[in-house]
């Protein structure tokens, strides 16, 4: 069975770092493209970053781009967010996703999806 497991979410002051982690297992993990979403209370849940299965091919949303940057480490079945300079805005659960597919495409399609974890930034 697949599994994706987040970590590294908690709180941090507005300007701070956060680097989340998902760890994945049941599957070749170097076959699909995997993203980050995050969801904030009271809103629909939304793209934020994917790599492709290579880990050459990055994607952002507008609002974190030039201050998250996506990877993936494919011998450690892992997929990384490094978030800088982060904003009360960024206050959601992220989620890990992974894709079928080993490119990115404009239309996620997902197969499975973590737990999530929550990232606070406080002003």
């Amino acid at each position: 069975q697949v599994q994706l497991l987040e970590s590294g979410g908690g709180l941090v002051q507005a300007g701070g770092s956060l680097r989340l982690s998902c760890v994945a297992s049941g599957r070749s993990f170097s076959g699909y493209a995997m993203g980050w979403f995050r969801q904030a209370p009271g809103e629909d849940r939304k793209f934020v970053a994917a790599v492709n299965s290579a880990g050459d091919k990055t994607y952002y949303a507008g609002v974190v781009k030039g201050r998250f940057t996506v990877s993936r480490d494919n011998d450690k079945d892992t997929m990384y967010l490094q978030m800088n300079n982060l904003k009360p805005d960024d206050t959601a659960v992220y989620y890990c996703v992974s894709d079928h597919r080993a490119e990115v495409y404009s239309t996620w399609e997902a197969d499975y999806w973590g737990q999530g974890t929550r990232v606070t930034v406080s002003s």
